[in-house]
């Protein structure tokens, strides 16, 4: 009886130690995500596929005109798609399903427009369906994009599209398993065929689809599904598409304001430190310069340097990364897109082979009510659920880890714990190296996940030190790594004379090719600018001689030199400046086109010599906040200056959020002259710029 009585009395003890423990707990704080939005965040990346009806135009942005009879994929292989993405490390796929001409990948039963009217399979197919099957088959999740915005639908713009907008909505959200987020592009009214009307049409995008009447909708038939994009969203776009968040990343949005017009997209990159409301960002970049394929982009995928920035800039700034990839006109994600993709998976696996901390001494300067429950060493014993806290008045604390010998770091990991909230305003780290403790980093937020690239450091201690934070610190991980060294490709550059400098980190050596093949340190060596006037492939890397350690390949294309290259004429601007669009300089812009002098506005350009050419690319101005990009566009030629040949026109889709090079492709033929026309630009200005103007020779 007596040893009842006791092992009774001590249940009693343990259980009023767990409930003390429990009610000491942090308490949340702030605006808080759903578990949707937890286990979202976690997915971190995922894929995005353009497929559609633009592949085969070779456009980004269909009119809505174009006959499903061209969608008619050789190969289409979605087990391809999976195979790539699961290999990859991402977790899921989102398809674009529509896009802004209209057509869709399933048969839908509320339109015509759809694979029901193409070749491809006679008819019979569903990209939609098989892409689910192979989702499911490969362990990913499966996404999609349903462009808001239709350029075919005749209703556009009156109330009979939204319900023919829900229709569809219910079409991909009953038919084809559970979807893991809804995409909504903020792309939304303007000109199209629209049934042949061929007309613009305009809406309030943020009343005409009557978002809180969809987004009801869209939770009773499919709870589980995250919706991003516009309206009241759960998840935010990241106010551009280079795919990088900002250093101070906060999970939280002034929603409220946003819903009312009140928030510009720019703002999205950092988020706000005062929003009502948890709506992570999503960091969306195509891994070429177009969302869809275009051949001519087969040499153009982004290098690994770009991809490698892009990870700890999106992933590494509290973000997840969406990261396109344009499937080809076989059906397949494309050769050079799935070997970079590859590297990329090897230079993270690499940066993250071997975690430093978890067999340190760890201590912190304060621990929540000296409990175990909130000791320091949480944050390096892999359990995410558990996590370091402080006082609930101690908003300044520093936790230190000691090694046993001085170890080299170039990377550090750190998480909050952000079912409790985001709290963190800002921190530094230092490292402790040669008995002194030097500061390698001074930072804002941290989020879900923050990942610093640091220079190496030989430390027998480290050290992070939470210098501000809106309540009490809550961290629960924190790793360390030494990353191999990252020597960066070369930079390339060719004046209008054929001067080629080529440049690269302080330190390293360049050498290059200019007959094709593949260089190596064997190949000739840069030691000042040369000249090249013929066209021609140079190929360059950088290498690190002290630790022998060469960069990725850098390739560039160029044609026969600009130094006969002339400006003979302008409608408007100065003339004497005019040089700056032929100089190959993409950093030098000229501008034309004024309140006085509207659009639309030409410039002639003589190229000194007949040349056959197939093509022409528009870069916009690269340099300041205002672009002045031009949208739609007319290109001539001529071989003698008095008559002239139309040879391409239409508009520079999506260029207001992808400032990129602008590649447009015809016919072969012999010119001399080009003229080149702005007809319209970005938001309906009357002032339009141009850094550089090119040809695609044949």
């Amino acid at each position: 009886m007596k040893y009842i009585f006791l092992s009774l009395c001590l249940f009693g003890i343990i259980s009023s130690s767990n409930s003390q423990e429990l009610a000491n707990a942090p308490k949340p704080f702030g605006p808080l995500p759903t578990q949707k939005q937890v286990d979202w965040q976690e997915m971190e990346f995922y894929a995005f596929v353009h497929f559609s009806l633009n592949t085969f135009t070779n456009k980004e942005w269909g009119f809505g005109d174009e006959s499903p009879q061209l969608f008619n994929p050789t190969q289409l292989d979605v087990r391809q798609w999976a195979r790539v993405v699961k290999e990859a490390g991402m977790k899921g796929i989102i398809l674009v399903a529509k896009h802004h001409d209209g057509f869709c990948l399933w048969p839908s039963a509320y339109t015509e427009r759809s694979v029901k009217n193409s070749p491809w399979q006679n008819g019979k197919g569903d990209v939609v369906k098989e892409l689910a099957a192979a989702c499911k088959e490969y362990n990913l999740k499966l996404g999609l994009y349903l462009s808001p915005w239709d350029r075919n639908s005749a209703d556009y713009g009156k109330p009979e599209y939204v319900t023919y907008f829900r229709n569809q909505l219910k079409e991909l959200l009953t038919n084809y398993g559970d979807v893991f987020e809804m995409w909504f592009d903020g792309a939304n009214g303007g000109d199209g065929y629209y049934g042949g009307a061929n007309e613009t049409r305009k809406i309030n995008t943020l009343t005409y689809y009557n978002w809180d009447e969809t987004y009801k909708l869209i939770y009773k038939l499919a709870p589980k599904t995250l919706v991003w994009g516009v309206g009241p969203s759960e998840a935010r776009w990241i106010g551009n598409e280079d795919g990088r968040a900002g250093k101070t990343n906060w999970s939280l949005l002034r929603q409220k304001d946003e819903l009312a017009g009140k928030v510009h997209y720019t703002e999205f990159m950092s988020g706000h430190e005062d929003g009502e409301k948890w709506v992570p960002g999503e960091a969306d970049v195509s891994i070429r310069p177009g969302w869809f394929y275009h051949s001519v982009e087969d040499d153009k995928v982004r290098s690994l340097d770009e991809m490698v920035d892009i990870y700890y800039e999106s992933i590494g700034r509290n973000a997840t990364l969406l990261l396109n990839l344009p499937v080809d006109r076989r059906g397949l994600v494309n050769e050079n897109d799935e070997a970079r993709l590859k590297e990329l998976v090897a230079t993270i696996k690499s940066d993250f082979k071997k975690e430093l901390l978890a067999g340190t001494k760890v201590s912190a300067d304060n621990v929540r009510g000296k409990s175990i429950e909130f000791a320091p060493k949480n944050v390096i014993d892999g359990n995410k659920n558990s996590y370091w806290a402080t006082d609930d008045n101690v908003t300044k604390a520093s936790i230190t880890f000691e090694f046993a010998k001085p170890t080299d770091i170039d990377r550090v990991l750190l998480q909050e714990d952000i079912k409790l909230g985001q709290r963190v305003k800002a921190f530094t780290v230092e490292a402790k190296v040669d008995g002194n403790w030097k500061t390698i980093a001074s930072e804002t937020t941290i989020g879900y996940k923050r990942i610093l690239r640091l220079d190496r450091v030989k430390a027998l201690a480290l050290r992070i030190n939470i210098t501000d934070s809106k309540a009490s610190i809550v961290i629960s991980n924190i790793q360390a790594y030494n990353a191999p060294t990252f020597v960066r490709i070369p930079e390339i550059q060719r004046d209008k004379n054929g001067l080629f400098t080529l440049k690269s980190e302080e330190g390293n050596q360049i050498y290059y090719t200019l007959n094709g093949n593949k260089p190596s340190e064997k190949s000739t060596l840069y030691t000042k600018p040369f000249q090249y006037n013929k066209a021609v492939e140079i190929k360059a890397i950088a290498r690190n001689s002290k630790e022998k350690i060469n960069s990725a390949m850098k390739t560039a294309k160029y044609g026969i030199s600009k130094e006969n290259w002339k400006i003979i004429s302008i409608s408007s601007g100065d003339l004497k400046s005019a040089d700056r669009i032929i100089d190959g300089n993409p950093n030098t812009d000229w501008g034309f086109g004024s309140e006085t002098n509207k659009l639309p506005q030409e410039v002639i350009i003589d190229m000194g010599t007949l040349l056959k050419i197939k093509g022409f690319t528009y870069i916009p101005q690269q340099v300041g906040s205002n672009l002045n990009l031009i949208s739609n566009y007319e290109f001539y030629t001529s071989s003698d200056n008095v008559n002239w040949t139309k040879q391409s026109e239409g508009e520079f889709s999506n260029i207001k959020h992808n400032p990129i090079e602008q590649v447009k492709l015809f016919v072969g033929v012999q010119a001399r002259y080009l003229r080149f026309v702005a007809t319209a630009a970005v938001s309906k200005g009357q002032s339009v710029s141009i850094a550089e103007i090119n040809v695609v020779e044949e």
